[in-house]
């Protein structure tokens, strides 16, 4: 069954375009013009996954999601912000508002397939572990840390120049990185920095989000690669 998704935005043309490419990669996507009729969609449908613009008349695409992220049934409910407002102070202001992925106008509408597959799989597989009460592999989790130590090993025979692109992440995203690239579990970055687990987990999912990746084995190797960790 595809997946159902909502798209907010005030600009019929874009709104459109991206609804047929959309459509044309196996989604059903329902579409409002404004975050109100969005509003009133998601207690109809319920989809799978939001994509939402920030600068709409009325209420914001801040204001949109945080009336998402304070009701229980959307708390978890993936959200990507579509903007033109592409500067580092607006991306950080999107991530601590909430929001999953951060995608500026103009855009590649392949990469925004990619973000919304990856959201949708990486919650298909939260929402499995959930309803079956498994914790993560902690052998799987064990092997990614062998993987990440036998990469900083040979991290001289990684290329570290940063390639032609540039991924803004917030200081604390920066200090999540640096100790996922130490080989740290969640628990003792949890430590470190003085918070929670589950904060940890936020930004190491946004760190995937952010990067494309979808392991930690991926992250630091990409990290190496284009000189993101020290």
């Amino acid at each position: 069954m595809a997946k159902q998704l909502l798209l907010v935005d005030d600009e019929p043309g874009l709104r459109e375009a991206v609804q047929a490419y959309l459509e044309d990669s196996g989604f059903q996507v329902q579409t409002a013009s404004n975050a109100k009729d969005g509003w009133d969609m998601l207690q109809r449908s319920q989809p799978d996954l939001v994509i939402t613009d920030i600068m709409m008349p009325q209420v914001d695409g801040y204001e949109f999601l945080k009336q998402m992220r304070e009701d229980v049934r959307f708390k978890a409910l993936p959200v990507v912000f579509l903007t033109a407002r592409g500067m580092t102070g607006d991306r950080i202001q999107g991530y601590q508002a909430g929001c999953d992925a951060y995608l500026s106008k103009p855009f590649d509408p392949d990469e925004l397939v990619a973000i919304v597959e990856n959201l949708l799989e990486r919650r298909a597989t939260a929402t499995a572990a959930s309803d079956s009460g498994e914790t993560p592999d902690i052998a799987d989790m064990a092997r990614q840390i062998a993987e990440i130590k036998a990469l900083l090993t040979q991290r001289g025979g990684i290329s570290q120049t940063p390639a032609p692109i540039q991924i803004d992440l917030t200081p604390r995203e920066q200090s999540v990185l640096d100790l996922v690239a130490e080989g740290l579990m969640n628990k003792e970055i949890a430590r470190r920095l003085e918070t929670s687990v589950r904060n940890v987990e936020k930004y190491v999912s946004r760190l995937f989000s952010k990067t494309g990746t979808n392991s930690r084995t991926e992250l630091v190797r990409y990290a190496l690669e284009h000189g993101l960790t020290n």
